[in-house]
């Protein structure tokens, strides 16, 4: 499901009623859980809170241009997609993760890569993305993503 916006209240704003206030509440856990210095703009489409580059002048490696991703929303046609960039490049937090994640759902992680396909709309684990959005500092997510740039 493709959304064209330029903002996230464009975004929100198109995306189907049901999903406004989960995509809000995630967005809300987000903002107030992350450590200082993410800071959140559209990117790829998708409500994204990203390293700035006031903080990483370096950008993304794909297109130096942006912004350093770290995760992202979206409505997708089956699922809200809560992309954390963190979970594929550092396996001890991604182990952290599914741990956690078997102790308080009672339902089968579906996961790819980094996205974690939240297709149970009532039964979505907020205070585990609450403590998850907490594990990784702006400085933390910097020496991980370089680190899987060297060769």
């Amino acid at each position: 499901m493709r959304i064209l916006a330029n903002s996230v209240e464009e975004y929100l704003a198109q995306i189907p009623e049901e999903r406004k206030n989960i995509l809000s509440k995630l967005r809300q856990i987000l903002s107030k859980n992350l450590p200082d210095g993410f800071q959140e703009e559209m990117q790829y489409g998708m409500p994204s809170f990203v390293v700035p580059k006031s903080i990483y002048p370096l950008g993304y490696h794909v297109n130096p241009n942006l912004s350093l991703p770290f995760i992202a929303l979206a409505s997708q046609k089956n699922h809200i997609g809560f992309y954390h960039m963190g979970l594929y490049a550092h396996p001890p937090l991604l182990n952290w993760f599914t741990r956690r994640y078997h102790r308080v759902c009672d339902h089968k992680l579906d996961m790819g890569k980094s996205c974690i396909r939240l297709k149970k709309m009532e039964q979505i684990p907020y205070s585990l993305l609450e403590d998850l959005a907490s594990k990784m500092t702006p400085k933390a997510w910097i020496s991980v993503y370089e680190k899987q740039l060297k060769p």
